[in-house]
Order: C-alpha cells, then structure tokens, then sequence
C-alpha cells in the first residue's frame, strides 16, 4: 500500500504513467494546479506548490529510481510538475494568475526546453536521487520563465 502511494505521488496521480510522453503528460498535472490556484494569491500560492513539489521529489527520488529501477524514472512526473510552475510564475506588476495563453506557451516551451536541456541542466541530471531528478527541470523551468518574460516585455500579448 505504501509504494501504491508513493507512486501516485511521484507519478502525480498516475499522469506519469501514461505509456506514450509521460513528461508531456505529466507537465499536465502542473497546468491543473497552475488552474486551482487563486487569481489574487497566484505568485504565493504557486512558490507554496513548488516548495512542496520540490520537497516530494528530492525525498521520493532514492525510492522511485530503485522502485523503477531507473536513473530519473520516465513515471516521475513531480520534477516536470515544478519546473512548469517555475515557468508560468508571474514576475509582472499584478503578480495575479496566468492567462490562458500563457499557461499555453509556458507549456509548450517546458516541454521543449525539457527535451532539449539547454546548460546546465543536462549536468545537472547527475546529481544524486532526488537532486538531479529535480534540478534538471528546475534549471529549466528558470530558462522558460526568463523566456516567458521577455517575450512580455517585448510586448507579446499573451506571456
């Protein structure tokens, strides 16, 4: 029962088990809470989830790679989770929640970001459990969110 649990957790309620993209899948999981987050306490509720995202996966990481038996097991989906948060986290005046389109184009570039791995997150993988199951992802939440950012800046309407 207790590694049923464990693997709901990490797979994010079973996203990461998805037999075909399981990241892509998964990374939904972050676009739902981004969703069940209020408007008027976005930016603290969002840094709150990916605290408690962040801690899950560096604590369950050990676990899921021998559970798996895997390096960063495709089923854990936590690490994509956070780094789709990180990504959507609104650095604008209004600190208020993601709009439709954002959540759209942070989600589209995650994904690719996370397929390509851009320095240093492909080293950052390496690290030990947990660690390097979550860092990788974080590394590229962060590009994302400065991606996302800019493109505000620019003027593009919907980042």
């Amino acid at each position: 029962m207790r590694d049923r649990l464990r693997v709901l957790a990490v797979s994010c309620l079973g996203l990461g088990l998805s037999p075909v993209a399981s990241g892509t899948v998964g990374t939904l999981g972050g676009v739902g809470i981004a969703l069940l987050l209020p408007d008027g306490h976005f930016l603290l509720c969002a840094l709150a989830a990916i605290l408690v995202v962040s801690l899950l996966t560096v604590a369950l990481g050990p676990w899921a790679e021998r559970h798996f038996g895997l390096k960063d097991p495709p089923a854990v989906v936590l690490d994509e989770v956070a780094g789709f948060l990180i990504t959507v986290l609104p650095l604008h005046a209004d600190g208020g929640a993601p709009t439709a389109g954002r959540l759209a184009l942070g989600f589209v570039l995650f994904r690719v970001l996370d397929v390509v791995k851009p320095p240093p997150a492909r080293r950052l993988e390496a690290l030990p459990a947990g660690w390097g199951v979550l860092l990788d992802d974080a590394a590229c939440g962060a590009y994302g969110l400065l991606l996302l950012s800019g493109a505000r800046a620019a003027g593009v309407p919907f980042a």
